[in-house]
């Protein structure tokens, strides 16, 4: 693994990886044990750092956010020696002061579409349990609240994201809901992706850009197709902004907590797990596999 070099990931919408000043670039296809990635790996290096880039719903948006194979993005980008993920997604805002355009850095998710099987490496006879209270990486996310105070942007530091299954919008009573409880922003992709990077022991943050007010708020039209593709054409030089200035600061080598996250959460003995599921997870579980 280590004689790749060190890559940032970023996943998100098409244009990010029209980045100005992205050379050296080449689209890779991998196979990964969990099925195949959402889309070709585009392989790059900015300001002197390797980079690989992830269109999350493919080039064209053509899978739907309940059809995103997380494990295998995820994994993906861990065989290419990923060890930080910028992910950039569209989210509806849950409160006033989040409003369209602005930046919102969460740092908690909330869970609604229950798909746990799908969002973990784990099961086959060897269990872990992540550590879950603090599910973004915060140092990367406080590297991305300086970025973006820095240029400038109405940005939030924290919230909690709720992540909904989709495609279909909220109802207005499960928007209320969501915005009674207190959530910021709802969302349906980040938290799979979040949660499979912990095990991957990759450092991840989310920059939620807001589009909409989703159907809470009476006096706001209802969220549509319509409205979130054009503050999404809005966000997506501010993005591209962001992931410019953050990049060149993101520490040279893993170093944080995220990087050791499965340190002393395999409950299985080494000695009991099966060799086709050490197979399949050599990427995660290469240092802790004495041979």
């Amino acid at each position: 693994m280590d004689k790749e070099p060190y890559r940032i990931g970023v996943i998100g919408g098409t244009g990010l990886y029209e980045i100005e000043g992205l050379r050296n670039t080449r689209w890779v296809r991998l196979s990964t044990p969990f099925g195949e990635p959402s889309d070709e790996i585009l392989l790059g290096e900015f300001a002197d750092r390797p980079l690989a880039f992830l269109p999350r719903h493919g080039r064209g948006h053509r899978i739907l956010p309940s059809e995103l194979n997380h494990r295998a993005n995820i994994y993906a980008l861990r065989s290419l020696n990923v060890r930080w993920i910028l992910s950039v997604s569209a989210v509806g805002s849950l409160q006033e002061r989040c409003r369209p355009c602005d930046v919102v850095l969460p740092d908690q998710f909330v869970d609604r579409a229950k798909k746990s099987a799908e969002h973990t490496f784990f099961g086959r006879g060897i269990v872990a349990h992540i550590a879950w209270a603090h599910p973004v990486c915060e140092e990367l996310r406080a590297l991305l609240y300086d970025v973006c105070s820095r240029l400038g942007c109405r940005v939030h530091s924290g919230g909690a994201y709720v992540n909904i299954e989709g495609p279909a919008f909220s109802s207005r009573a499960e928007s209320l809901t969501y915005h009674n409880l207190g959530y910021d922003v709802v969302g349906m992709t980040n938290l799979g992706e979040a949660k499979c990077a912990r095990e991957a022991e990759i450092a991840y943050a989310t920059i939620a850009m807001v589009t909409d007010y989703d159907s809470w708020k009476e006096e706001e039209a209802h969220v549509t197709v319509e409205m979130v593709l054009e503050y999404l054409r809005r966000n997506a030089d501010l993005a591209k902004r962001i992931i410019r200035e953050t990049v060149p600061r993101i520490p040279a080598a893993p170093g944080c907590s995220c990087h050791r996250a499965l340190q002393n959460t395999i409950l299985t003995p080494p000695n009991l797990w099966p060799e086709e599921t050490v197979r399949r997870l050599r990427p995660l579980l290469e240092p802790y596999h004495k041979k």
